[in-house]
Order: structure tokens, then sequence, then C-alpha cells
């Protein structure tokens, strides 16, 4: 009997018995694998083969059979192998080629290290080469695809792929699938590689959003688990797409695409996953200036408040939230601010204040900060109804939730800020804002900071005498005389500071809080600040403090 003969049988014993989880790590205990692994220097295809097979098996969900075949250097002998026979389209070799990607799958699966491995060895080019001219073998490509899966979560791996024609490959093959579970297979390869911005341009030059609205088309009127499942991946794939700029912009094409027309027609539909991909994806357009004021000239503003219309009641909050994420996006360049408040978005956002799902609120409060900034009118009307200001002051008290709290102290500020209105600052002190406003002067960041300093100095300037008790309560002049104090503030907070300062000494109580402390002190050493705004406003509130004295 030949040697080699012999030789592919004991293999093909091994591969047999570590088919047994209880049996792979005798096999690492008995030595088996470093003469395993030099059996693949063998040119006998059958040793070749079955020695994969013993090795994949070993390492299958074995930390010890990795390790082992690691140190004896099999995964470094098993990529050239794979490199020598990749252009072989033979029974034979494809068989081979196949046990072999089976076997990298199994040594590197979830273990991160031995992936980078695989990439630093360069396997990524390999494999993709291996898809493109093995795509009729069905076997060999479901590894492939098994492959790209594992390594494809590693960010390393991201940059390797964008340097081949990945995107190109996987297109292909997604044409000529009509099986569920292949196009599933695939998706699951394409999700994380197209979170790489290089990529995401490749995959929509390569043709794959023609592909995704296909499926979106054939499958939206289906309740068939199968096409739900395809529905819900490809629109959200198609909104992953929308993430990178060049591929957003490309897809917008001015606002004429077919792309951006087709996706605009999810909104109306009536499936809650397509308005959530269509309200996505409007948001992810409306990233710059430009696109915004395109579509808020071609009527989507209205297309978005019905849908938002649709879930008042049943309350989708994946809905709710994707389209409020799109009129705060709409809402910034300041031309779409006053045509989206005539188009009556504040009161259709503001029936949303029942909710009591922090990332609705989140969202709701942004987009009513970005509607009213420099629109005085506006937020003279927002900051007079007394049920959004309770509601505010409520969420300024959000503990558990920083950001609803955060952007509950920045409406109310902006509400005083942009409206310069005494009935607007008496509703806030009805409501019981003010301690909030004071609170926040103390924030960590500084825009906040600033933010809180100029509404109270209009609350001091314009309405002292109401607010003057809260003021006190909250311990304002103590804060201030911190903030100016304290060397790590910004020169506008000690700017702003002092302007309040200023403003407070028109009230007795408040002016013999400032006297009690050493103000003057702090005040006279800022005036050889090095920034000269901060200097000179030292100068003028020394000089109003001197007098008041």
């Amino acid at each position: 009997m030949p040697q080699s003969s012999c030789t592919a049988k004991v293999a093909n014993i091994i591969a047999e018995v570590a088919r047994n989880e209880f049996m792979r790590n005798p096999c690492v205990d008995a030595g088996l694998i470093p003469p395993l692994v030099q059996m693949l220097n063998c040119k006998d295809q059958e040793v070749l083969l079955q020695t994969g097979r013993a090795l994949g098996n070993i390492c299958y969900d074995s930390h010890e059979g990795r390790n082992a075949v690691d140190h004896a250097g099999g995964a470094h002998i098993v990529v050239d192998l794979i490199r020598s026979l990749c252009s072989k389209t033979d029974p034979a070799s494809e068989k081979l080629l196949t046990v072999f990607c089976g076997m990298l799958m199994n040594y590197s699966n979830e273990n991160d290290t031995l992936q980078s491995q695989l990439i630093n060895m360069g396997v990524i080019p390999t494999l993709v080469k291996l898809l493109g001219i093995h795509c009729q073998n069905a076997a060999l490509t479901e590894m492939c695809l098994v492959a790209f899966g594992n390594l494809a979560e590693l960010e390393s791996s991201k940059e390797q792929f964008a340097y081949t024609n990945i995107a190109e490959e996987l297109v292909k093959l997604f044409k000529k699938q009509v099986e569920h579970d292949k196009k599933e297979m695939i998706f699951e390869v394409l999700a994380p590689l197209a979170e790489n911005d290089v990529i995401k341009l490749q995959l929509v030059e390569a043709g794959l959003v023609e592909c995704l609205l296909e499926i979106v088309q054939k499958t939206v009127d289906s309740d068939k688990e199968d096409d739900v499942a395809e529905l819900k991946t490809a629109s959200d794939l198609m909104v992953l797409l929308l993430l990178g700029d060049e591929s957003m912009q490309k897809l917008f094409e001015g606002g004429k695409g077919s792309v951006f027309q087709r996706v605009l027609s999810w909104i109306p539909s009536n499936s809650h996953q397509l308005q959530l991909a269509g309200a996505l994806a409007i948001a992810n357009f409306a990233r710059n200036d430009g696109n915004c004021i395109h579509m808020v000239d071609n009527g989507i503003v209205q297309k978005l408040m019905d849908l938002l219309d649709r879930h008042v009641e049943d309350g989708n909050v994946t809905v709710q939230h994707a389209a409020l994420s799109a009129l705060r996006n709409l809402a910034i360049p300041v031309v779409n601010k006053a045509k989206m408040l005539s188009a009556g978005v504040a009161e259709a956002v503001l029936k949303f204040l029942r909710s009591e799902m922090p990332p609705v609120q989140f969202k709701l409060l942004g987009t009513l900060r970005m509607l009213i900034d420099a629109q005085a009118e506006a937020a003279e009307q927002l900051g007079k109804n007394a049920k959004l200001v309770e509601r505010l002051v409520e969420w300024c008290e959000a503990k558990d939730h920083a950001g609803v709290m955060g952007e509950s102290n920045r409406l109310l500020s902006a509400l005083i800020r942009h409206s310069k209105s005494k009935d607007v600052i008496r509703t806030i002190v009805q409501s019981g804002g003010i301690k909030h406003l004071v609170t926040m002067a103390t924030s960590e960041h500084v825009i906040m900071q600033n933010e809180a300093l100029v509404a109270l100095a209009l609350i001091a300037a314009l309405e002292l005498v109401t607010a003057e008790k809260d003021l006190e309560n909250a311990q304002l002049v103590q804060i201030l005389y911190r903030l100016l104090s304290d060397d790590r503030s910004a020169p506008e907070i000690k700017y702003n500071s002092m302007v309040l300062v200023c403003a407070l000494i028109g009230s007795e109580s408040l002016q013999k809080e400032v006297q009690n402390m050493a103000f003057l002190e702090v005040v006279s050493k800022l005036r050889s600040h090095e920034n000269k705004t901060v200097a000179q406003q030292a100068s003028l509130t020394e000089q109003r403090l001197a007098v008041e004295s």
C-alpha cells in the first residue's frame, strides 16, 4: 500500500474522530498537530484534503486546537496553499480550496487575534480573488462569504477590503441569488463592510442600490417571513449607504436622483419599516445646507408632518424619532426656519409633548430649538406656551436622561435669548424654570454655560423684580463669584458673568449679596486679563461696583 494512501487514511480517521467535541483536546494532547501541519507540505491531493479536514475539525470551537495550529505555523501554510490553488477550477482543486477556507474559518472564528493574523498574512485579497474566479461553485462561494463575515467585523480588515474589488464581486453575486438564505448570507457581509465610507461609495458605484430598491419593490406588500426580513435588511442597508458623505451626495444628484425620489415614496407607504427607512434616509440626505434647502422647497416637510400625524396615536417610537430627526436636520439652514414654521412644523412637533419616550423627547426638543434660532416671533409664541414650558421644567430634572435634560435646559434658554420677551420670562419664572438656568451656568460644556448666562442677563435686564427671589434661592451670586474666581473659566464665561453681575446690582437684595463677597478684588484682577474684551468689561464692572458700594 503506497505511503500517501496510508497517510490520507490516518488523516481521515483523525478528521472523523475530531468531529466529536470531546475528542479535540485529546488530539492536541496526543501531539497530533505538528505532524498534521507537516503533512500540508505533501503534494498528494487526497492527503491535503484529509489533513485540511482534520485540522479544521480540531480547530472547531476549540481554543487549544487553534493555539496548537498557530504554534505549528499551520495557518501560514494553508494561506499559501490557497494562494497557489486559487486560479485552478478543476473539481479536485475546488474541493481542496473549500476545505482550506473552512479550516481557516474554524481557526479564526470569533478570535480577533487570529483574525488579525490572517489579515496581516494578506488573506483578504486572496479570498476576494477566489470569490471572483469560483463564483459558480456554491460550496466554495459560501465558505468565502462566511470567512468574509468573520473578518469584516474588524476595523483593520475594512481598509484591506477597500483596496480590492469586493464591492463589485458581492453585488455581482447578489444579483444571481434567488434563495433567501443566500441573499441573507451576502447581506451579513455587506452590512459590516458598508460601515466603511470608501466601501460605501464602491457599493453604490457597483449598483447595490438598484438591487436593494428592487428587493423593496418585490417584498413591500408581502407578509411572508422571509420577505419581511429581506425588506428590513435591504432598507436598513440603504440607510447605511447614505451615512457616507460621498455616497449620499452621489445618490441625491441635486435632488433629481431616481434613488432619492424612490426613497421619498417610502414615507407615505403603509409599511412601518419603509416609513422608518424613508425618514432616516431623509435625515441622512439632510446633512448639508444645499440638500436641506432643496428638500424644503420641494415639499418634503409636508410628507414628514403627514407621517408624524399617522403616529401621534399609535405611537411607533422609532418612526416618530426618525421623522423628528429629519425635521431637526432640515431646520438647520437659516432660510428654512421661517418656511418650516409657517408650514406648521412647531405645532406638529408639539403634539408629541405627551411622549414618555426619551429618544422622542430628545429629538422634539432639538427640532424646536433649531426652529426658533433667531426667530423672535416663534420663540415668543412657544415661550408663552405654559404647557410647553412646564414640560421643559419637568424634563430639566430628568436625571436618568442626560440628553433630554441638556436639551430642555438649552431650549428654555433659547426661548428667552431669541424672544427677548418679558412675557416669556414671566412664564418661565411662574413654571419654576429659573433654578434650572442657574444650574446650567455651571455645566461642564462652555456652550451651555454661555447660553445660560446670556439668558440670565436678559432676565436681569428685563424682569429682575419678577425673578429676584428665584435667582436668590438658586444662589446665582455665589455661582458667579465661583466662575469669575476660577482660572479655568473660558473668556466668554468671565465676560458674560461680569455683564450679569452689573445687571443684578439693580436689585437691592442681590446687590447686598454681591457686596458681601469679594467681587471687587476678583474683578480688578481681571483688568489685566490677556483677552481684551474681558479686560475692558472688568474695568466697567469695577467702576459699577465701586459706585454702588
